[in-house]
């Protein structure tokens, strides 16, 4: 068995891979494999520095540690959701493909028959197959869920670089037989709209309340029980009837 080398380890599992027949799992599986390799192609992961292990309805890499995390990492914020839309787009109900992930870090050696082995490892596969996860990725509109190993949230997500939310990644706690283990659950947080543009009842985004003549600080200019609001600029030629006020006493001309 090879000495353990410090890697990042990215995880993808297809959703109800075992309900389709035979011809869709194949269907599947290619698409995975293609959208794995333009994402980390995305990231700048050459071949050289990964290496993959097929687990039929999900795929497994291994990445040198030199490669950027944080390229990874927008890569598959970015590009994933893309890809999954234009692969599912034209794709019947029953070959839609949705996917949940999972990045680590950790100690990982290989053995003679190619077998990967490591307990860091082992925690990204249960967090991968925590129920936490699965739920997300059912109850989400989107198909495509996320989930960072604490180690991975410490070292690069907690730093908010370009294209990483530290505030979208929230702890979750993952039970496992050997003890609970910690994890960040990617879920975008709900921006707050910018004052005046909500939705709320009672806000700027209604239209305002009539304005009455008599309304206290009211400026504006009364035509024929009309009202002009403001200082009535721009207002040129024209013939007005009746009396005229203009924040002034009822008889005064404009």
């Amino acid at each position: 068995m090879s000495d353990p080398v410090n890697s990042t380890i990215l995880l993808l599992d297809i959703e109800k891979y075992s309900a389709r027949d035979d011809v869709e799992q194949s269907y599947l599986r290619r698409m995975l494999f293609g959208l794995t390799d333009r994402v980390l192609l995305a990231a700048g992961v050459e071949e050289t520095l990964r290496r993959r292990a097929d687990r039929g309805d999900s795929v497994m890499e291994l990445i040198d540690a030199n490669a950027s995390l944080t390229a990874l990492l927008r890569s598959l914020l970015t590009v994933v959701p893309a890809e999954l839309y234009a692969i599912n787009r034209l794709a019947s109900s029953s070959a839609r493909m949705r996917l949940r992930c999972v990045v680590a870090s950790g100690y990982v050696a290989v053995d003679p028959e190619g077998g990967w082995v490591g307990s860091d490892l082992n925690h990204a596969c249960r967090l991968l197959d925590a129920d936490v996860l699965r739920n997300e990725l059912t109850q989400s509109p989107g198909d495509f869920s996320l989930c960072v190993s604490e180690p991975v949230y410490r070292g690069v997500v907690r730093h908010n670089h370009l294209g990483v939310v530290a505030e979208e990644f929230h702890a979750v706690t993952v039970e496992s037989k050997n003890g609970a283990l910690p994890a960040r659950l990617h879920r975008p947080y709900a921006r707050a709209e910018p004052s005046g543009l909500t939705d709320e009842p009672g806000t700027a985004s209604h239209p305002a309340a009539p304005v009455s003549p008599e309304a206290p600080g009211h400026r504006g200019a009364t035509v024929n029980g009309g009202v002009f609001g403001g200082a009535n600029h721009g207002i040129g030629g024209g013939i007005f009837h009746g009396d005229v006020q203009v924040g002034g006493a009822p008889g005064d001309r404009a």
